[in-house]
């Protein structure tokens, strides 16, 4: 159950127009490494964490990770809401305006569609959180190439890198589940070794 707050996590007040940037923030929204696949993969992982605290880190993250995709969607939204059909044939945003005009719509920045094979959730909870510390290096990335592209967009600027520091808390925080997962190695989790397989038995370890 979610208790929804009418309220972004950080106000987001973008007067000009830029389409062209749109299009790369939207990314985020839909992208490989976008917010959407971010709360997809961690609010997934979290039935299978065996741990308490390590499946309340992927439920809290996982929800705040919908904020994020709220956040993309205003960003994106304000930056188009105003646009003239020359801003939209010179900006290269033709191609997702034919399809859906200017309803968000989850993609990369080259147009991808959303899927879930962007993101994993295996059960194992150091393969699970080792992915889930890639996954929050990979947004902070394009985090950074996207604060490149918008320099001289101070209002989108400050969104930006507000959610490229969330990320950066992500993975800290990943880190510290991962550390505990580590110290409570056992046959249905492992590292290097898995007794329940390199062993030679053929026990799945599903008991």
């Amino acid at each position: 159950m979610f208790n929804y707050e009418k309220r972004l996590e950080y106000p987001i007040h973008i007067k000009e127009t830029n389409p062209k940037l749109a299009k790369a923030i939207l990314t985020q929204y839909g992208g490989p490494d976008g917010e959407l696949g971010a709360s997809m993969r961690y609010l997934s992982q979290r039935y299978t964490m065996p741990y308490k605290e390590c499946a309340a880190v992927l439920t809290d993250i996982g929800t705040e990770e919908l904020g994020h995709f709220e956040m993309i969607a205003t960003i994106v939204h304000q930056l188009t809401r105003n646009m003239t059909m020359e801003e939209l044939k010179t900006s290269g945003f033709e191609d997702y305006y034919v399809d859906h005009t200017l309803a968000l719509w989850p993609q990369a920045a080259s147009g991808t569609p959303f899927t879930a094979a962007m993101f994993q959730s295996v059960g194992d909870p150091i393969t699970d959180l080792t992915e889930d510390m890639a996954a929050e290096q990979k947004a902070r990335t394009t985090y950074d190439n996207i604060l490149r592209l918008c320099a001289d967009s101070p209002d989108v600027t400050d969104a930006i890198r507000f959610l490229r520091a969330r990320e950066v808390a992500h993975f800290q925080r990943f880190g510290e589940a991962l550390r505990i997962v580590q110290d409570k190695l056992n046959s249905k989790n492992f590292y290097a070794f898995n007794p329940a397989f390199d062993s030679g038995t053929t026990n799945c370890g599903c008991n």
